[in-house]
This record gives C-alpha cells, structure tokens and sequence, in this order.
C-alpha cells in the first residue's frame, strides 16, 4: 500500500519555523520523527504531501490506490487499527477534521470519501510549543514501539541506576560511564554509537539519537529529546533538538525545540519563565502576530541553520527563522525574522551566499555535502519571506 502522510495548509503554517524547511512529518517528538513513526508502526516508508517547493527534497509519491493520513496525527493503537481497516474511499474523521483516506489523489482533493467518525483518543500535533509539551508521552511510546523484543548493550563501568534498570536501553556502539541515570519518570534511550560523557546526571523521559554526545557533566531533566549527529552539554530541560545541531558547552535550554543545523555558542541562556509567572506568548506565523501559548513555561523555538553567539541571551517565548545569526549584549527581540544577523542593536541581512559558505563546511564535517536541493529551499524562503 502506498502511504502519504499530508499537511493541511494551515497546520503547517502554525508550525513555522520549524516547518520552513521541512514538511510537518518531518518533525521529531519523542524518538523518532513522525514519519520514522508511521513507517516503524505500517512498516513502510511513507512519502509527504507537502509545499510544493519542498517536494524536490521530500517527494510525493502518487499511486490509485493511497493512503493518505494527516502528518499531525501520532500513530496511537486504535488509529493504528482504524486506519489500517480503511475501505476504499472512506474517510477517518475526527471533530470534521480528516485524519485518514484510503482512495486516489483526485477522491482526495475533492473530498470525495464516505465519513468514519473516530471516537478513540488521538494526539495531534498542531503547535510549536505542543513539541516539547507531549514529548514525554512520546518518548515512552517509542521507547517501547523500539526496545520491544531487543536487549540492551550493557551499560558502562560506575554508572548509577534510581529506578527501574530495565528502562535504559542502549543500541549497539551506545556508551555511557561514570553517570547517574534516574528513570523514575521515564525511560532513557540512547541512539547506536552515542555517548553520555562521564559527570552526566539525566533524568528520564530521555533520547539521544545515534551519533550524539551529552558531554562532561550534562544535566539532564526530562522530558527531553536529542536528535541523531548532535552534541550537548550545560543544562537542558524539557526541550527538543531536531538533531545535527550543537549546544555543546555550559548554559540553560528549557521549554525549547531548536531545528537542524543549529548552534548555540557557549554560554548562550534562555528564559523559559516571566517575572510575572503569566502566560508565555509567541509570534506565530499563520496569524503573524504573538499568540498566547496558555503555557507558564515557554523558551525557544529555533528554526534551521540558526546560530547564536557566546553569551547569548534569549528572552521568554523567543521565536527565531531560518538562517539567523544572534549575537551581541542585551535581549534580542522576542521575534527574529529569517536571515537576519544582529541582536539587541539591530539586525541586518544575513546574506545567502554567506549562509551557503558556513553550511557547506558544517555538512563537510559530518560527511555530507549541502547539495542544491537545500539551498533551493532556502533561497525559496528568502524570496517569499
């Protein structure tokens, strides 16, 4: 079955920046992104209907007979089940939003399809802060949807275990010494080859993804993800990193979701509280203005290949584009357009060709290479933008 995970317009509007670049199933809650969620649970790989400027990267595979599924849904057991037993044409709604079509690309345009309506509980992704909000449920679901059925590489010498040892689970190379782990709250998962450097203190829900690195003395609370090819160290609380991004030295990351291909320079701290202890709010693309989160606790929502220098301060509910480069004294605004480079005394344009430069090198030391289907993308945003 051919399997296309959807983003309505609006949805993936309301999750920019994190979306500039990538379709909403792209995003990573929990373990895995959603779409490596869809795949492990239908045991397929899915392709995007998305912007049609991000298809060049994420293609849209069209066959007769699709299932399409809402890329905001987290795959849940009875959706699972419902979905799965979708007869041609029917469609799985929910409140009169879609959440699944098994038919063809035209039947699905015209919404053309007999309504199911859904009664079960389902998670749906729908705001940026929602990221790090639901990332705890997340984390335990993977955990189990991945760990099922497998054992544990053994954990490393003079490592401390408060709670259950059975919810730490290491991929193979995986490697952790001299740390404390506590798994009262949740489980920990470390990524194949990724390492928490001696000093460590997590606390579970946790995920670091292959290749990534908490380094000495990392303080960890959870709920918080680390994607795969990153490295982290300082504080860090309830936050989400795509992955291939770095806050590898000393400094506070709470309530935040920073993309890929960002890095936060030492010392850079953001607020994650008023000094009223009212609601965060944060500016939103869809309605370009701020919009209140309903959350006390809010930080840092970071686009790609954004960057902040040493000492950098984030107000609470700082939202910053793609391409950005952050530096100076003082409080940057709590909004920062992609592109731009400055801080508190003003910005200028962050030039592409500049921003082309230091990818290339930050790909090259990963090993890959920043080919033209990303700067595609990224020149799109700076001409639309």
């Amino acid at each position: 079955m051919n399997v296309v995970l959807f983003d309505n317009p609006n949805d993936w509007k309301n999750l920019l920046p994190l979306t500039f670049t990538r379709p909403i199933s792209e995003v990573r809650i929990g373990i895995l992104t959603i779409k490596e969620k869809w795949n492990t649970v239908l045991q397929t790989s899915c392709s995007q209907l998305s912007q049609p400027y991000l298809q060049e990267k994420f293609p849209f595979v069209n066959h007769n007979e699709t299932l399409f599924i809402n890329a905001t849904l987290l795959p849940t057991e009875g959706v699972i089940d419902k979905i799965k037993n979708l007869s041609l044409n029917q469609g799985l709604v929910s409140n009169s939003e879609l959440l699944a079509f098994k038919g063809n690309l035209d039947d699905f345009n015209n919404k053309n399809y007999s309504k199911i309506e859904l009664s079960e509980k389902i998670v749906l992704l729908k705001n940026v802060w929602e990221i790090f909000q639901k990332n705890g449920d997340a984390i335990k679901n993977d955990f189990e949807l991945l760990t099922k059925n497998k054992t544990s590489a053994p954990l490393g010498e003079a490592v401390t275990v408060i709670g259950d040892k059975s919810h730490v689970f290491l991929e193979k190379g995986a490697k952790v010494n001299a740390s404390i782990l506590n798994t009262t709250s949740g489980p920990i998962y470390l990524g194949a080859d990724s390492e928490i450097m001696e000093g460590s203190v997590v606390r579970g829900p946790f995920a670091l993804g292959e290749h990534s690195a908490l380094k000495l003395s990392t303080k960890i609370y959870g709920p918080t993800t680390i994607g795969p090819h990153s490295k982290v160290g300082g504080e860090v609380n309830n936050s989400v990193i795509f992955g291939f991004s770095n806050k590898a030295h000393d400094g506070f990351l709470g309530n935040s979701v920073i993309g890929e291909w960002c890095n936060l320079g030492a010392d850079t701290n953001n607020s994650n509280l008023k000094n009223n202890y009212g609601n965060v709010k944060l500016f939103n693309y869809l309605l370009n203005k701020s919009v209140d989160s309903g959350l006390q606790f809010c930080g840092l929502i970071m686009g790609d290949y954004s960057k902040s220098g040493i000492n950098t301060m984030f107000n609470t509910g700082t939202v910053v584009g793609v391409g950005g480069n952050i530096y100076g004294g003082g409080f940057p605004p709590t909004h920062i357009p992609s592109f731009s480079w400055g801080g508190a005394q003003g910005f200028e344009e962050y030039k592409l060709d500049k921003l082309f430069e230091t990818s290339e090198k930050v790909f090259e030391r990963r090993g890959l290479v920043f080919g033209e289907k990303e700067k595609n993308i990224l020149k799109y945003i700076a001409s639309n933008t």
